[in-house]
């Protein structure tokens, strides 16, 4: 199984690309990780907020193939623990998913189109973040996660 974390945007605070360094370090003993961030797209500000979710949702997609098993990071996704995420990465396992991508969006979140290419959403909580603390938070949820699976004493409850 391979993981990917694409982001829209780059990752450009140090103390965040640190942290996410450090986890990405962590992450390859238990799993093929790759972590994708798309450049912003040029002119950007020129642009209503339904012609950026479009042209975000085309960049997104044309890094997704068909057989991608795909998950957003959203606002408006299903609240899930921990160990409930762990529980979930444990399930796709077993159901052979090659490759799942997990999707982090621009400022406006997502268009249609990737709801409706996305096989899940789910929210890292229900507070508001910048989009570069998210992907902290997620791979570090992740790590979690392998941590929990392998009873390992990161996590505790």
């Amino acid at each position: 199984m391979k993981i990917v974390l694409l982001s829209v945007g780059k990752t450009n605070i140090d103390f965040i690309r640190e942290g996410i360094d450090e986890y990405l370090k962590r992450l390859k003993f238990y799993v093929k990780f790759e972590n994708i961030e798309l450049n912003v797209l040029k002119n950007s500000k020129n642009l209503s907020k339904n012609e950026l979710l479009k042209k975000e949702a085309e960049l997104i997609l044309s890094n997704i193939s068909d057989s991608d098993f795909v998950i957003n990071l959203d606002e408006k996704g299903r609240g899930i623990s921990s160990s409930e995420f762990a529980k979930q990465i444990s399930k796709y396992r077993i159901m052979s998913k090659k490759k799942i991508v997990f999707i982090i969006g621009g400022a406006y979140g997502f268009s249609e189109a990737i709801y409706s290419r996305s096989n899940d959403s789910i929210s890292l909580s229900s507070m508001t973040f910048s989009h570069q603390m998210v992907r902290l938070f997620f791979v570090e949820q992740l790590y979690r996660s392998f941590t929990i699976l392998n009873n390992e004493s990161y996590h505790h409850e």
